[in-house]
């Protein structure tokens, strides 16, 4: 990666798809650029992000070392399984920094509430799509912002179970 194509990470409103999109690859170029320790990424089934992208793989391949923890939570995996096709591979090579849950689907009346956040976490930034359907939320820095979005992260994964394997072989 050249020095000149560096973005820095965004802070504020953002609106669309395609702005969406831009945000998760700076934030997977900016893991490997910067060696963040950790990375959560939360939706609830991670369909329109660019997690397949070329650019998107060849950042967590250089993200990607020891002492490493991505999380994934969803409430289904079958739609990474399915549309993501370089990042299934890259999911079983890493599988010793990755742990995946699945909360299921949102049921009750409180489904809003039950839902499992767009977004992505890290200890010093995050995006969060406030509104997934048409892509819009906040990103930034805000030490409140960050801690109520994990709090909403952390609730979501201990209703979870283990989920989206490296490898469905048995021993």
């Amino acid at each position: 990666m050249q020095d000149d194509a560096v973005q820095p990470l965004p802070e504020g409103r953002f609106d669309g798809r395609e702005a969406f999109g831009e945000i998760v690859r700076n934030a997977l170029s900016a893991a490997a650029r910067e060696g963040w320790k950790e990375i959560v990424f939360s939706d609830p089934d991670f369909a329109d992000w660019p997690l397949g992208e070329r650019a998107s793989i060849e950042a967590l391949e250089a993200w990607s070392a020891s002492g490493r923890r991505f999380v994934l939570l969803a409430q289904r995996f079958d739609v990474i399984e399915r549309g993501h096709a370089r990042f299934v591979p890259w999911r079983r090579m890493w599988d010793h920094i990755i742990e995946c849950r699945a909360t299921g689907k949102a049921a009750g009346t409180e489904t809003e509430m039950r839902e499992v956040p767009s977004a992505i976490w890290t200890p010093n930034w995050f995006a969060h799509r406030i509104d997934p359907e048409r892509s819009r939320g906040v990103c930034g820095v805000d030490p409140r912002a960050r801690r109520e979005l994990r709090e909403a992260i952390d609730e979501r994964w201990r209703l979870g179970r283990p989920a989206f394997p490296a490898s469905t072989l048995g021993l």
